[in-house]
């Protein structure tokens, strides 16, 4: 490869530093991957069946699907799915997330502007503040919203009619949500990490999105270091396009595929430089554990959140990793991807 070419395709990682421009590309062409019908959304079987039944009865019906709480590890296409279910219903679609809904206001500005049977997505619903979410209950149930007018004792309330609509809630961490509004969604679907096989197809079908020739076996690569995940393999094609675009000759075959992921430092089982880093701490620096998550965080220099949410279902996914009442501990297997020995009690307890 020539410098000019290697130049061109260095990056550190999957995840890379780029201009806006760029950035805003990279958005646009996500959503553009994304399905548009049920029929389009490769894989989660159970879910598609699910959700058929539930928006066909209430289309029947003409009412608004009842509440719908999305939850799974992210990259599953819990957006994608709440996009498909108003597409489906034939009603509008209104999105935001539960960060950016700092206070009472922020919630009734969106659920008075609300046409009728409107799908309202709330993404990482999780992260909602408490006074807020409140706000929530009686809109959920009663389809009211209480408004406190002016201050101390002459403050009254006033009660706002809200139009019929659907709460869809995505979550990575079912077990932050509280109990009184877990137990207000109707319907409570759960996505799970995706087949290699199903991966595959997916690479295939943005492939085609893409205008990118690529091999049976080359997307089978890209699927098998997806770890589970769309959103990764979307991504991983990505910049698989990129190398074979500037040292591939435009189209992706196993070689091609092999050499773009040796150059982003993802393994032959999906993991990246993270990952191995973690690993590493564990194994190396802590003799394989246990480890509590908030030392392991500072060793590698992430947030525990980032750790508890982003890398560690997939290590506990493929045996790598194990929790304990007292923290983290490395398997066996974990050695022994890092090429390393494991200790007598590793061997034993695994």
């Amino acid at each position: 490869m020539s410098a000019k070419a290697s130049a061109a395709i260095r990056t550190p990682g999957v995840e890379r530093l780029q201009a806006p421009q760029a950035q805003a590309r990279e958005e646009e062409l996500e959503v553009t991957l994304r399905p548009r019908t049920l029929d389009d959304f490769v894989g989660q079987e159970r879910v598609k069946r699910q959700l058929a039944v539930f928006v066909e009865a209430a289309r029947a019906r003409g009412e608004p699907l009842d509440h719908l709480l999305l939850a799974g590890p992210p990259g599953l296409g819990k957006t994608s799915l709440a996009e498909i279910v108003a597409r489906e219903l034939g009603v509008a679609f209104v999105q935001t997330a539960g960060p950016a809904l700092e206070r009472k206001g922020d919630v009734a500005s969106y659920l008075t502007a609300l046409e009728p049977r409107s799908v309202f997505f709330v993404d990482e619903i999780h992260r909602l503040p408490r006074a807020v979410e409140e706000t929530f209950y009686p809109a959920m149930e009663d389809r009211r919203l209480p408004i406190t007018v002016g201050q101390g004792a002459g403050a009254r309330v006033i009660t706002l009619d809200l139009p019929p609509f659907t709460l869809v809630g995505a979550t990575t961490r079912t077990g932050l949500l509280t109990t009184p509004l877990r137990d207000r969604f109707g319907v409570t679907i759960r996505l799970e990490l995706y087949p290699e096989e199903e991966l595959a197809q997916i690479v295939h079908r943005s492939a085609r999105i893409l205008g990118v020739a690529i091999a049976d076996e080359a997307a089978a690569e890209i699927a098998r270091r997806s770890r589970g995940t769309p959103r990764v393999a979307n991504r991983l094609l990505r910049r698989v396009r990129d190398y074979a675009e500037v040292a591939g000759g435009g189209e992706i075959d196993l070689a091609v595929a092999r050499a773009a992921l040796e150059l982003l430092e993802i393994d032959e089982v999906g993991l990246d430089r993270t990952d191995r880093a973690i690993l590493a701490a564990i194994c190396r620096d802590f003799g394989g554990g246990p480890v509590g998550l908030s030392t392991l965080a500072a060793a590698v220099g992430e947030e525990p959140d980032t750790i508890e949410d982003v890398y560690e279902p997939y290590l506990l996914q493929r045996g790598l990793l194990a929790r304990t009442p007292r923290g983290r501990v490395a398997t066996e297997r974990a050695f022994r991807h890092l090429g390393a020995t494991p200790p007598a009690r590793a061997r034993a307890l695994f």
